[in-house]
């Protein structure tokens, strides 16, 4: 731990001097009201142009670190934001080093090292200047509801110590006009955060995870609010070492039921409570989706 910084930040053990991580809430100036979300993506540009234009509108702030793209997300990005009207809100960064892979290779590598996912994590995380921030993926839909629901919750968090669990929902994608909507699965991960020196990541045994002080106010929104982009023609689980681990571990539920509901609908089968849909003419599945199947489907909704 001899690159440990103490309280003003972390030097990586690699010597890059230019990626060492300095804590925003010690910069000069501080942090300012609103909320960021932080988008840490490799190769997403067929999502980007359905997961930014609902965030754009609905955070304060949206940064995006890519880290070695070769499908020109970026740019995608950059064009999204332009054509919602929102480029004065996205900040496009990148992170030039390889991450390790959830499972094995995050366990072998040293928290400090660059290619360490808390590392990583920490030094996204350091990019934001407002109080609150969002742990976004990129292919995360807000619904339209979503989309007011996190817009609220952005000024009503702000100088509170909160954490907000979002429930998002598996939709398999198997063409523009038709997907799988997984709703037997309850999943609701922490995903709101304050930025400050008692929510920093660390390392765990298959991935990274954020320290949360004891007593912290969780708020869990409703199911509904998003869906999360599965392409059943894409290399859905690239980011784990040994995706197969899934079925031993009994950490890795949540993966262990989309690693299922993946291969069973790419063998033809439909699992208990995936919902196969159809979008209307002309209308994109995932707008069909999140505009109008979920926000009109009874209430509660029906999840597990």
């Amino acid at each position: 731990m001899t690159a440990h910084l103490g309280a003003t930040g972390l030097a990586n053990l690699e010597g890059h001097t230019d990626f060492d991580i300095t804590w925003p809430w010690l910069r000069p100036g501080g942090l300012r009201p609103g909320s960021t979300a932080v988008l840490r993506v490799k190769n997403e540009a067929p999502s980007l142009p359905f997961v930014l234009p609902p965030l754009l509108r609905a955070c304060d702030f949206v940064l995006l670190v890519d880290n070695g793209s070769d499908d020109g997300t970026p740019d995608v990005a950059r064009e999204t934001a332009e054509r919602a009207g929102r480029a004065d809100r996205l900040t496009v960064t990148s992170y030039p080093f390889s991450v390790a892979r959830a499972g094995a290779e995050h366990l072998a590598q040293h928290e400090l090292s660059v290619h360490s996912l808390a590392y990583f994590y920490n030094w996204c995380f350091a990019q934001v200047t407002t109080r609150y921030s969002w742990k976004w993926d990129g292919d995360m839909v807000l619904t339209t509801e979503g989309e007011v629901s996190i817009a609220d919750l952005g000024w009503q968090v702000g100088d509170v110590q909160s954490i907000i669990r979002v429930p998002r929902h598996g939709l398999y994608l198997e063409s523009d006009a038709k997907g799988y909507l997984d709703l037997g699965w309850r999943n609701a991960e922490e995903w709101g955060f304050p930025i400050g020196p008692d929510f920093v990541y660390t390392k765990a045994f298959e991935w990274e995870i954020r320290t949360t002080p004891v007593g912290v106010r969780s708020i869990g929104l409703p199911h509904g609010l998003c869906v999360e982009l599965k392409y059943l023609d894409g290399e859905e689980f690239a980011h784990w070492t040994d995706p197969e681990s899934f079925a031993t571990s009994w950490r890795n539920r949540r993966k262990r039921r989309e690693w299922e509901v993946f291969h069973a609908l790419k063998e033809g089968r439909v699992p208990p409570g995936v919902h196969e849909i159809t979008a209307p003419a002309g209308i994109h599945i995932v707008d069909h989706v999140t505009r109008d199947w979920l926000p009109h489907a009874p209430r509660p909704l029906q999840v597990g």
